[in-house]
């Protein structure tokens, strides 16, 4: 029998919580304890009721920290390293993107930290980044839209059709999941649409099957230097697993936007792909560097916690359910999950991860010791 600990989320403005009760229900129907800090739900619509029906037992903070595995849905804040400790602690990570010294004291405490984003199924997709890169695509449409109103600060340009004409600008930078969702949603407002990807056979297809509205153009430097100059909104949605992002647009480019045109950057997470974004957070989400709106929030999806919480525990509890049976040997048995790894037993094991943070000095792969 495992104790898993579910921990209240107190990022600014995060109301996700890791497991739901009925994840809870699955755990101690195979035999393991599930206990969950108080109130650890109540943003997602979750009582502390709702978990005590399913046999789960409400605790302090310290008490759901003190358990063989640590549920959360965000990387550990700085007041919370005091409880890190030997154990397996299951979240979104994204220590390239973060202060090192979260990875500091994970390799500290030997923790056995697992991060949601590098988790990979059989064809090299990332399961558990999937939901929340989706509601964050759709979100950074929204929120463009939002901040280029004028009276939000923008340029006055509204992104829809009106009597048939399409009007707003939209760059996204990236065909993964948030860029294919951010461009759906827009042109699902009635923008103007186009998408800028690397991988050119992925663009074709993807072409073919969504060519009515949006285009698709290959991205170099100096298309996205030609083309950001007529842009409304700038989505930024370059992911490279593990690693910080590179910057695909710079300072320049951003000095030749419109006044008050507006960048969401949701690689934030990851460091962010533009030169002039910095993380900002939900209570104060924007700033303007040469009159450009920055939208940099590193936990869009909170602002949805309830279809967050419950798309996110059904891509996790799977995964939740073979630690919770096996603990680190359910990693041998799955390549995929074993990516999943950052750092174990006081070495990262994630090569993309040490090498942004200069640490291949304690870079271990798994499986290799």
């Amino acid at each position: 029998m495992m104790q898993i600990g579910v921990i209240r989320e107190i990022k600014d403005e995060e109301y996700r919580v890791a497991l739901t009760p009925a994840g809870a229900r699955q755990l101690i129907a195979a035999g393991h304890r599930v206990v969950v800090e108080d109130n650890a739900g109540e943003g997602s619509g979750f009582t502390n009721a709702h978990y005590e029906k399913q046999g789960v037992k409400i605790v302090s903070t310290a008490q759901a920290w003190d358990s063989d595995l640590i549920l959360k849905v965000k990387e550990p804040q700085e007041s919370e390293y005091g409880y890190i400790r030997d154990n397996i602690l299951f979240t979104y990570l994204h220590l390239a993107g973060v202060a090192p010294s979260l990875t500091e004291a994970l390799l500290a405490a030997k923790t056995t930290a697992i991060a949601y984003e590098t988790v990979e199924d059989e064809d090299g997709r990332f399961p558990l980044l999937a939901p929340m890169s989706a509601i964050a695509g759709n979100m950074a449409a929204c929120v463009g839209s939002y901040y280029l109103a004028r009276c939000n600060g923008g340029r006055g340009v509204q992104m829809g059709t009106v009597l048939g004409e399409r009007h707003g600008n939209v760059m996204v930078i990236g065909n993964g999941i948030v860029g294919m969702h951010a461009a759906f949603t827009a042109d699902g407002m009635g923008a103007n649409v186009t998408i800028y990807g690397r991988n050119v056979e992925k663009l074709q297809r993807t072409a073919i099957m969504w060519a009515h509205n949006i285009n698709f153009v290959e991205s170099t430097p100096e298309i996205i230097a030609r083309d950001i100059t007529d842009a409304d909104l700038v989505v930024g949605a370059v992911l490279l697993p593990g690693a910080r992002a590179p910057w695909v647009v710079d300072e320049s480019m951003v000095k030749s936007m419109h006044p008050g045109s507006v960048i969401v950057d949701v690689s934030i997470d990851q460091g962010g792909c533009i030169e002039t974004s910095h993380v900002t957070s939900h209570s104060d989400p924007v700033f303007r560097v040469h009159d450009v709106i920055h939208y940099c929030v590193s936990n869009m999806p909170g602002a949805y916690p309830r279809t967050a919480t419950i798309a996110l525990g059904n891509a996790t509890l799977p995964y939740i359910l073979q630690l919770a049976e096996d603990g680190i040997e359910a990693l041998k048995h799955d390549a995929g999950f074993a990516r999943g790894l950052n750092t174990w037993q006081g070495r990262v094991t994630y090569a993309a991860i040490a090498e942004a943070l200069g640490l291949q000095d304690r870079y271990q792969a798994f499986g290799s010791e």
